[in-house]
């Protein structure tokens, strides 16, 4: 489910680096070293859903999980 977000960050990583380059500048290649950290606490964010998930209903079905509320 979170593929697609991190699909978009890989694609803005790449411009970052692409224009640093073209345009000679290195605040891209700045930006793109941030851009990692950001995937990172995005994956961790998801996994400790689907930890807490599987702790409060015993499965990760993907049905189910409509049903939290908070």
């Amino acid at each position: 489910m979170s593929m697609p977000i991190e699909s978009m960050l890989l694609a803005v990583n790449l411009n970052f680096l692409v224009f640093s380059v073209s345009l000679n500048d290195m605040m891209g290649q700045s930006f793109a070293s941030l851009v990692p950290t950001v995937a990172a606490a995005e994956s961790a964010i998801g996994l400790a859903i689907f930890v807490i998930t599987f702790r409060v209903r015993g499965t990760i079905v993907v049905e189910f999980i409509n049903c939290i509320q908070g």
